[in-house]
């Protein structure tokens, strides 16, 4: 039997994806930062930023329209964006798209085990937009890491 979400507990969920949206984005650019101009991985590491900064600003719409205020930064999922900048930076290419593949993992989870806590608009935002649009992400690092051996 489905039960009705309140509208709080949906804008505490919308605003916890929201956060690791952020933390992608913010993961993706300092990856980019610190990834070698002629990286055969640059295209994809733009495609895969500019898909979460997208999916930034379609979550924050969602939250206000269910009268919310949206997160305005990554919060606890910070700690994962330097952890990137860390491994970018002292380990190279290949160890970055390892911790990138791994935020995607996570990303992926996070929508899969929470899409049924949200409410029946929000769900389907998350099933027909925001689920589809993380697999691919997830599917493009998991596709480069894989190459890059």
């Amino acid at each position: 039997m489905a039960f009705a979400r309140s509208t709080k507990d949906t804008i505490d969920h919308l605003n916890s994806f929201l956060r690791g949206e952020l933390s992608a984005v913010e993961s993706y650019q300092l990856a980019l930062d610190h990834l070698s101009p002629s990286s055969p991985a640059r295209t994809s590491l733009e495609t895969c930023m500019q898909s979460h900064s997208a999916r930034v600003d379609t979550i924050t719409d969602m939250i206000r329209r269910l009268g919310g205020e949206p997160a305005d930064g990554a919060g606890a999922w910070g700690a994962f964006t330097k952890a990137v900048e860390g491994t970018a930076s002292a380990l190279g290419d290949k160890a970055a798209i390892a911790a990138l593949e791994q935020g995607e993992d996570h990303g992926l989870n996070d929508y899969v085990s929470d899409v049924n806590k949200l409410d029946a608009d929000a769900r389907e935002l998350v099933v027909s937009t925001l689920l589809p649009q993380q697999e691919e992400t997830h599917r493009t690092m998991s596709t480069l890491k894989k190459n890059l051996r």
